[in-house]
């Protein structure tokens, strides 16, 4: 049932509505638009920076440009780091194709498990993600052919080393930002970096390159850097070294070639080594540099220092005698021998059969700062003014601590500490009339200008008893080399274990051999350790002359050093035997 309801009659509906009431609603209205209108208007025209500023946020894209990072070449102009392109593999996860069988083969190309692949695309920033960096090219031109949507690519560089396990420890290496890690590329690698560009880019959502805004700064690659090493030698002493400690078998070796007429590393490698392009499970021991950053106590290389010093001060002459007796010299109640009876010897007889007696008498006679002063002008307990990371300064402790027991100890090369580079440079005193040479790793065409240490007359009296040392009746007899008069001491420590050196059947050794050639006027030292031979023998004469006579052979050869001798050295079929 319907009710007709009387509209006219309700008092609501009846009243008469002021004029002034709708006026106001469609003023209130006018205003309101005319409100939106003036924002628009300001948004739009008069402050838009805000919202440009959000818009590019969103679209606007700055991409940089890489430098590319300069070549590190040898001393003869050949490379031994230099970039080439290498795509990186990106992904927007929302937009990939989730296609099995073409996902799988991507897994395959990006040497990755497929389960490893999709927790990848599974990540929480939909819009990004990288899937592998710097891959060969032909991985990613494989990759494009696979034609899976969401899958781009990066243009970036990566390092190669054409050098490999040989140079690894000069040069180095980059990680995949392309800074340097290691070596030279980490020593210069502000310099080698050069400058990135910039480009200032419209994107849409899927990555692509709408238009330029802006300008664009070129990016400035980085310059070439030459070192001083020359590569065929670096490989050769390499090679040589590797040979030595797998022979010996010992636990890791050294050798620096110097050039001692510009102070320039020819050559300075270490095993083991690995290779930069492949650094997968590496271990400190073999990313550690140890011709620089290790040191050792360095036994019988010390001695020439002594015998210099003895000369240079007038206390001996090279026939000076001195009176080992039966191989044993008592000091404050501790005992030093030499390793067989040499009864009396000269004072080149004293290194010839380095003898710890002989240098230690002869180091008694002088004052603890003497010797102090001397050894710190060749340089040890100082870090070696070089540019490259990880070189150490050894240690040298004041002479004002000394007792006179450690006062004979360090003669002969215990009780202060060096790097295998730092006895190769405090060699100089001897192959450069008396004075220390700055060393470097950049090609230098001028001679070094030293600094004197001894005078050019001790020099040369030291120098004939390396020659003596390293001939017939010396302990270093393997160091001799076909055509080349050659000149060193060889040098055989104890290693610590512990507080101490070991018992005597569970001691650990380092062998040395130290010298240079031609020996009337030196053009290289070559410095060679071999750490821990374990193969029977582990004199320095034994394991790290036959390196030293290759590598100054071979070194010579390639110098165009015209050969002083006309005749075969003797063959020697056993090597002396030096003290410790």
């Amino acid at each position: 049932m319907s009710r007709s309801i009387a509209y006219t009659s309700s008092p609501l509906l009846a009243s008469r509505t002021p004029v002034w009431r709708s006026k106001f609603v469609v003023a209130a209205i006018a205003l309101g638009f005319v409100g939106l209108a003036a924002r628009a208007a300001y948004i739009q025209v008069i402050a838009n920076d805000f919202f440009q500023r959000q818009g590019e946020v969103r679209f606007a894209r700055t991409l940089e440009l890489p430098a590319n990072r300069g070549r590190i070449l040898d001393r003869n102009g050949l490379l031994l780091a230099s970039s080439v392109p290498a795509p990186s593999i990106w992904a927007i996860p929302e937009d990939v194709e989730r296609d099995k069988p073409r996902l799988q083969q991507l897994a395959g190309l990006l040497e990755m498990p497929l389960a490893e692949l999709n927790k990848r695309l599974e990540n929480e920033d939909k819009t990004f993600v990288w899937l592998k960096r710097q891959v060969d090219e032909s991985v990613a031109q494989q990759i494009t052919a696979l034609g899976l949507k969401g899958i781009y690519q990066r243009k970036e560089y990566k390092r190669q080393y054409p050098e490999g396990e040989a140079a690894a420890h000069v040069v180095g290496f980059t990680n995949v930002e392309d800074l340097g890690q290691e070596g030279i590329e980490l020593a210069f690698n502000k310099d080698l970096a050069g400058r990135n560009g910039s480009r200032r880019v419209i994107k849409d959502r899927l990555g692509r390159v709408v238009e330029d805004v802006g300008e664009q700064i070129a990016p400035v690659d980085g310059p070439d850097l030459q070192l001083s090493i020359d590569s065929k030698v670096q490989f050769f002493a390499y090679q040589k070294l590797r040979d030595a400690v797998l022979q010996n078998k010992a636990k890791a070796g050294s050798v620096v070639v110097l050039d001692v007429v510009s102070g320039e590393v020819l050559a300075l490698a270490n095993y083991p080594s690995y290779s930069p392009g492949k650094r997968k499970n590496l271990s400190g021991e073999q990313l550690r540099n140890r011709a620089l950053t290790d040191t050792f106590e360095p036994g019988s290389v010390m001695k020439p220092f002594i015998i210099g010093l003895g000369l240079e001060t007038g206390r001996v002459t090279p026939q000076t005698l001195i009176d080992t007796g039966a191989g044993k010299l008592t000091i404050t109640g501790s005992t030093i021998s030499d390793s067989h009876p040499n009864g009396v010897l000269t004072v080149e007889g004293v290194i010839q059969k380095s003898s710890n007696i002989g240098t230690a008498k002869i180091a008694m006679q002088m004052q603890p700062r003497e010797m102090w002063e001397l050894f710190s002008q060749a340089g040890f307990g100082q870090k070696p003014q070089i540019s490259f990371p990880g070189a150490v300064s050894g240690r040298l402790r004041p002479y004002k601590t000394w007792r006179p027991i450690e006062q004979a100890t360090m003669s002969y090369g215990y009780g202060l500490s060096a790097s295998l580079f730092q006895m190769a440079r405090s060699y100089t005193v001897f192959s450069n009339d008396g004075q220390i040479i700055p060393v470097t790793m950049l090609r230098s065409s001028e001679p070094a200008v030293g600094v004197p240490v001894l005078s050019a007359r001790t020099a040369d009296q030291v120098r004939k008893m390396l020659q003596m040392a390293a001939g017939p009746g010396g302990t270093g007899q393997k160091a001799q080399t076909i055509g080349y008069s050659v000149g060193g001491k060889s040098g055989t420590a104890y290693k610590q274990i512990g507080k101490g050196y070991g018992s005597a059947g569970n001691r650990k050794y380092r062998g040395w051999f130290i010298g240079m050639a031609p020996i009337e006027k030196p053009r290289v030292i070559v410095a060679v350790m071999i750490d821990e031979p374990s193969a029977g023998q582990y004199y320095g004469g034994a394991v790290a002359a036959p390196v030293f006579s290759e590598v100054v052979q071979q070194t010579l050869r390639m110098m165009g050093v015209q050969p002083d001798m006309a005749v075969k050295p003797q063959i020697v079929a056993q090597a002396g035997v030096e003290s410790f």
